[in-house]
């Protein structure tokens, strides 16, 4: 009797696993996804597929309907368990996820699991949306989404040559980072920011701490930016621009505390190349050169 008893727990726990366990997946099918990449949710539902995904991390928030989802954790602070209850067909992220042990558990569990690539330049992201495109069968939204951010971007610079700058102002992107509770610079390494600051007619203030740690005053000031970009959640937390200036360590001593030249932009609009970076090029454009302001065609 014990060993028939022990024979169904085996079998039972086979079959739980196999749910999933070798499962081929079809894009171009209905199907339950949970999104751990916010350019990837994004994306996904910029093709049109948003209502396959049930659930993703809580940096997901475009479009306004990736709000209403379930989430699972802060894509660098997942719940395993939580991911699993969604009993998804299918888990995709851009090999940026934790901790660590998230992976290999819900691997364990059996999930189909998909990886697909970053958005960190214009090409990158134009090249992810033709292999999603490909995955869920929207090849033609696809290359329709790419042309627009061709022509977006092309009207971007069109715009910023219209306004013939005369100064090249210094910025600097302070984020309130909320898997650790602190504010640190997002600027200063060649980032996705970086890269939109250039094409929004501005320079990278110098800034040579790296990592995401503790914001530190001294070279806060020593970078002394001529405008700060504060992310939206981190602005938010302070309440406003004066309180930004007083309370972030070493605002108030630099060109953009002294001349309240703080300005809040969305975090997800700075950190990833889109369907919208030639739209969020120009806004950006407006708010490093508030003269003259341009509109998007």
């Amino acid at each position: 009797m014990k060993k028939i008893f022990l024979l169904l727990i085996v079998i039972i726990a086979v079959t739980s696993c196999a749910r999933f366990k070798n499962k081929e997946i079809d894009g171009k099918k209905d199907l339950r996804i949970v999104c751990l990449s916010k350019h990837l949710t994004e994306m996904v539902f910029a093709l049109g597929k948003g209502h396959d995904i049930v659930a993703c991390d809580l940096s997901s928030t475009y479009p306004d309907s990736a709000k209403l989802l379930k989430t699972v954790g802060y894509h660098r602070a997942l719940n395993p368990e939580g991911i699993i209850a969604m009993n998804p067909d299918l888990v995709i992220h851009s090999n940026d996820i934790g901790p660590e042990n998230v992976l290999p558990q819900i691997t364990s569990a059996g999930l189909n699991i998909k990886a697909f690539g970053a958005a960190n330049t214009i090409d990158s992201a134009k090249l992810l949306l033709t292999e999603l495109g490909k995955f869920f069968g929207e090849e033609h939204k696809a290359d329709s989404i790419n042309k627009k951010i061709d022509a977006d971007i092309a009207n971007a610079a069109q715009l910023l040559n219209q306004k013939n700058i005369k100064d090249t102002p210094s910025v600097m992107i302070i984020h309130f980072g909320r898997a650790n509770n602190i504010y640190f610079v997002m600027s200063g390494r060649n980032g996705v920011g970086d890269k939109m600051i250039k094409l929004a007619g501005g320079k990278t203030a110098h800034y040579d701490a790296k990592g995401a740690r503790q914001i530190s005053a001294e070279a806060v000031a020593e970078a002394n930016p001529d405008i700060i970009i504060a992310t939206d959640f981190g602005f938010d937390q302070m309440g406003s621009m004066d309180k930004f200036i007083s309370g972030v360590p070493g605002v108030a001593l630099t060109n953009a505390g002294k001349n309240k030249r703080i300005v809040r932009f969305e975090e997800h609009d700075l950190v990833y190349f889109g369907p919208r970076s030639g739209e969020n090029i120009i806004k950006l454009m407006n708010l490093i050169h508030p003269t003259d302001r341009v509109q998007a065609k």
